[in-house]
């Protein structure tokens, strides 16, 4: 899989200590060959494995949870935990409460990393630079995300794909979280997205997302806030990775109060959609991403043929039936 010497880029508020070495911002220069070599990596692997990069069992999934004062949801959110998974890290901010003693009596393993700054997308760069695992998913702990459905990302990447982002506008999916207000800013938002991106996105502010680590310098997390998730999926675009939509059923937070706030959240988003914006000749070329809803997550090969296509090769068989039987009996 990738060398665990990868390069990655955490936030640009700070510099970030990784293995006790205190790191400086890159230059221009270096970040663009890291990201070439990256890109020319992820096309070799996928001219080598045809697609595929392997089974369940032969990578390792690293979960990483942004956790400020959550210690009374941490609880269910670790004990759905699949057995599956690698490792998961937890990133406690400055939590005022014991969500990092919760967790580390829930899960004895969990590996506890300090932010070197403040804001969601800090605590996931921070959790990125930790991550050992061949896969890296994104979590949140308030419950909202429902932690059996990493193996359908980590499905969705297996079979292919670089960036597998959940969305609750497909079928299967859903949220029961999701205020009117903010269910209008994220359909305009995402409109806005698409138009000016190219995308073909149907959820642009979801949390749930999952990638193979080797995309790190291709996504190059330098946001602070909640505008990480919007940054994650344009830059995945922008990079031409293969992004496949999962569906995922959002529930509605267990204890406490978002930290989300809709119209202060909601103008980063909008500044990070029009920050990543670069003209349409200068894009790189990205399919747009494959839906993968509940309840239809077996290959296409596995499905019947559609009606026309079933009716044209027996009609086909018929032909050659026929044929034979003539033959036959003018031999006779």
């Amino acid at each position: 899989m990738w060398a665990e010497g990868s390069r990655v880029n955490p936030s640009s508020s700070a510099a970030l200590n990784v293995n006790g070495a205190r790191g400086e911002a890159p230059s221009a220069t270096v970040e663009e060959s890291f990201a070439a070599s990256a890109a020319a990596a992820l096309d070799e692997r996928r001219v080598d494995r045809g697609g595929r990069r392997g089974n369940h069992a032969s990578v390792r999934v690293s979960v990483v949870v942004p956790a400020l004062n959550e210690a009374l949801n941490l609880r269910h959110v670790l004990a759905n935990m699949p057995d599956t998974v690698f490792e998961v890290i937890l990133i406690p901010g400055i939590s005022t409460d014991d969500t990092e003693q919760v967790a580390k009596l829930m899960r004895g393993d969990v590996h506890v990393v300090h932010q070197n700054a403040h804001g969601k997308g800090n605590a996931l760069a921070c959790g990125f630079a930790a991550a050992r695992g061949d896969i890296i998913v994104t979590l949140d702990a308030d419950g909202s995300a429902n932690p059996q459905e990493i193996p359908a990302f980590v499905g969705a990447l297996l079979s292919g794909a670089d960036f597998a982002k959940g969305t609750r506008y497909m079928q299967g999916g859903g949220s029961h979280d999701m205020t009117l207000l903010r269910r209008f800013g994220n359909r305009g938002l995402t409109t806005l997205a698409n138009i000016l991106h190219g995308t073909h996105y149907s959820d642009l502010c979801y949390g749930y997302n999952a990638f193979w680590r080797g995309c790190l310098p291709l996504l190059s997390v330098d946001a602070d806030g909640f505008e990480v998730e919007t940054l994650l999926n344009l830059r995945a675009s922008k990079a031409g990775l293969r992004v496949t939509e999962v569906a995922s059923f959002e529930l509605a937070r267990i204890h406490g109060r978002s930290n989300l706030r809709t119209f202060g959240d909601g103008w980063r988003v909008l500044g990070t959609i029009l920050r990543e914006w670069i003209p349409k000749r200068h894009r790189v070329p990205h399919p747009a991403p494959v839906r993968l809803e509940a309840g239809r997550r077996m290959s296409d090969r596995r499905q019947p043929p559609a009606d026309g296509a079933g009716e044209g090769e027996r009609g086909l068989e018929r032909g050659s039936e026929r044929r034979e039987d003539a033959e036959h009996s003018q031999r006779a």
